[in-house]
C-alpha cells in the first residue's frame, strides 16, 4: 500500500536533536557588513558536517515576472558579490538577461541557520568565466562542454553520445573555451541571516544596502 503523503509529512521533525545543532547567536555582536558574517557562518557549516554546503536555490523570474528556482554551486563571495555559473543561453541564462534581478537562499539544517540573499545580477568578463570553468573538475568541463541546457532533449541516447564525446575533449583539450559559460554576480541588495531556535524565537537579522553602508535591522520569525 502506497504511503500517505498527509501521514508521512506529520511524522517528520526539522532540526532533529541527533544530527542538529542550535547554537546562540547574538545580532548585536555582528559585524557592520554581511560577508565577513557569511564567511563565518558558511565555514562553521562545513565544520559542522553539513553535506554540500556550497549548493543554493537560485530564484530567478521571465520576462512575464513568472518566478522559477533551482539549485546551483556558489562559486566565489567576495566585495563584488556572491557568484555562480551557467550557460548564457540556459533557461536561468534567459531570465537574468531579460530581468537581471535574482535571490539566493542557502539553507544548513545541521545547524538551524538559513541565509538569503537578493540583489541585482551581472556578467564578470570572459575571461574570467573561462578561468572560473578551467579551474573546476574534467566533470564541469565536460557537462559545459555538452552544452544545450535547458533545451528539448531527444532522447538519453542521444544526451550519452554528446557526453561522451564532451569527455573525451574535456580529457584531450582540457584548456578548450566554452563560449556561452557565464560566471554571474549579485551584488547584494539585502542580506538576511537566520537562526533557529528551540523554542521557536527564531533570530532573523537583515542587512540592507543603502548605496552608502549597510544598515542591520532584526525581523520578526
Amino acid at each position: 500500500m502506497a504511503t500517505d503523503l498527509h501521514e508521512l509529512l506529520r511524522s517528520l521533525r526539522v532540526w532533529d536533536p541527533q544530527v542538529t545543532q542550535l547554537p546562540h547567536f547574538d545580532p548585536a555582536t555582528a559585524p557592520a557588513a554581511p560577508l565577513p558574517l557569511f564567511t563565518e557562518w558558511f565555514a562553521a557549516a562545513v565544520a559542522a558536517g553539513q553535506t554540500e554546503p556550497h549548493t543554493v536555490s537560485l530564484a530567478t523570474s521571465d520576462e512575464s515576472g513568472l518566478p522559477d528556482v533551482r539549485i546551483v554551486m556558489l562559486h566565489g563571495a567576495d566585495e563584488t558579490g556572491w557568484s555562480f555559473a551557467s550557460h548564457a543561453g540556459s533557461r536561468k541564462g534567459r531570465h537574468l538577461g531579460a530581468r537581471p534581478y535574482a535571490a539566493l537562499c542557502f539553507y544548513w539544517p545541521v545547524l538551524g541557520r538559513q541565509v538569503r540573499v537578493r540583489g541585482p545580477v551581472s556578467s564578470a568578463p570572459s575571461e574570467e568565466a573561462q578561468g572560473d570553468l578551467h579551474a573546476r573538475s574534467t566533470g564541469a568541463l565536460a557537462a559545459a562542454l555538452t552544452g544545450r541546457q535547458s533545451e528539448i532533449l531527444g532522447s538519453v541516447e542521444e544526451m550519452a553520445r554528446a557526453s561522451e564525446a564532451a569527455w573525451e575533449r574535456a580529457r584531450s583539450e582540457p584548456e578548450t573555451p566554452v563560449a556561452s559559460w557565464t560566471l554571474y554576480r549579485l551584488r547584494p541588495d539585502e542580506v538576511e541571516f537566520f537562526q533557529g531556535d528551540e523554542a521557536r524565537r527564531h533570530v532573523r537579522l537583515r542587512y540592507r544596502n543603502t548605496g552608502q553602508e549597510w544598515t542591520r535591522e532584526l525581523l520578526w520569525p
